[in-house]
């Protein structure tokens, strides 16, 4: 198939069959696909962070403006009697108001990635401040009751949808399932009575709440992952980005139970047992084509093993995990081609990545 170049498009344009404006969206998206998929080997998934040094060159501008605007703001807030939390909150507020500036320019206009993220997660930052600032009880939270974080987590994450809408930044759907991820968490632990720490949000118990809800949320965030995927399944549009960092939250998310308790039992029967559910959730990987979900589980798993529990059972997980993403690694593709040829008449597998 040939390609085409600014001539063909120039040539359509003023033959009519295409629009000036329909000539100016094909052209961005031709260049914000060519950077992840340019000499992309068949069967690998596209992942892209930034383009060129001059989006890190932005990107570094952006954080060292961001540490001088909360310096400023501190100082302000500090140099002053009362008010500090209207200060703070219109300190944020004027803060979305450029930052969303930024984002129309940098985003928008010249569709730049890692500014995308960065603005993403300074939005989401931002916002978390500013209504935290305004709904919560700083008392409360200050004798570990956090009662009062739950309406601001929610109100967080829908100020980052509201984001996602404007911008579809494929990360700022990561951080808006990590919000509704917190806010379950929250409602969960009000429910079960306060925690003892902010440490019992992170080491959860199958004897409460919390597994349940992370394996809910991680259901529920895994299938809005192969929603994307199933509607673009030769990766060729933003949906393909939403859904990779959708697994990237979904699968911490789904093994966290099962690991936890595993890695708790101590025993050899638990660590293979471990190795037998990571294999269940690499099967699944190779057959949606996502090496993002299953680093993401395996790398969930590493860290639980590393620092939450230890000892030689632990370290020799570890050793047999590595092993494993090495080989994956190495044959992803023919060992995808085995897997998918007798499930051809199982599986929808027109809406799933082609075998190469």
């Amino acid at each position: 198939m040939s390609l085409i170049d600014q001539n063909d498009i120039r040539a359509a344009v003023g033959s009519g069959l295409i629009s000036e404006a329909q000539a100016t969206s094909l052209v961005a998206m031709a260049q914000s696909r060519r950077g992840a998929r340019e000499n992309l080997a068949p069967g690998d998934e596209p992942f892209e962070l930034f383009r060129g040094f001059n989006e890190i060159f932005i990107v570094i501008g952006m954080l060292i403006l961001a540490s001088g605007w909360a310096a400023v703001t501190a100082a302000y807030i500090a140099g002053s009697l009362g008010g500090y939390i209207d200060k703070t909150i219109y300190s944020s507020a004027l803060g979305a108001v450029v930052l969303w500036g930024f984002a129309e320019y940098f985003i928008r206009r010249r569709r730049m990635v890692a500014p995308a993220v960065a603005l993403s997660l300074l939005w989401a930052g931002n916002a978390g401040v500013g209504i935290t600032t305004f709904f919560s009880e700083p008392f409360m939270v200050a004798q570990n009751d956090y009662s009062s974080l739950p309406l601001p987590m929610a109100l967080t994450t829908l100020a980052m949808t509201l984001f996602w809408l404007r911008f579809r930044v494929p990360f700022a759907m990561a951080l808006i399932a990590l919000g509704i991820f917190a806010f379950a968490l929250m409602v969960a632990a009000e429910q079960a009575g306060s925690p003892a720490g902010i440490s019992d949000f992170f080491l959860f118990s199958a004897s409460g709440p919390f597994a349940w809800v992370t394996l809910l949320v991680g259901l529920a965030v895994f299938g809005v992952a192969m929603g994307f995927d199933l509607s673009d399944p030769h990766r060729v549009t933003r949906r393909s980005a939403q859904g990779f960092w959708l697994h990237v939250v979904a699968a911490p998310a789904l093994v966290n139970t099962i690991a936890l308790n595993l890695l708790q039992d101590g025993t050899t029967q638990g660590q293979l047992t471990l190795m037998a559910v990571l294999l269940g959730f690499a099967l699944v990987a190779i057959i949606i084509d996502r090496r993002s979900f299953l680093i993401a589980a395996i790398g969930y798993s590493v860290t639980l093993a590393s620092t939450v529990f230890d000892g030689e059972g632990a370290a020799v997980t570890i050793l047999l995990l590595g092993l494993v993403l090495v080989i994956l690694g190495a044959f992803w593709a023919p060992i995808r081609a085995v897997l998918l040829s007798p499930l051809a008449g199982v599986l929808p597998l027109h809406r799933l990545p082609p075998s190469h």
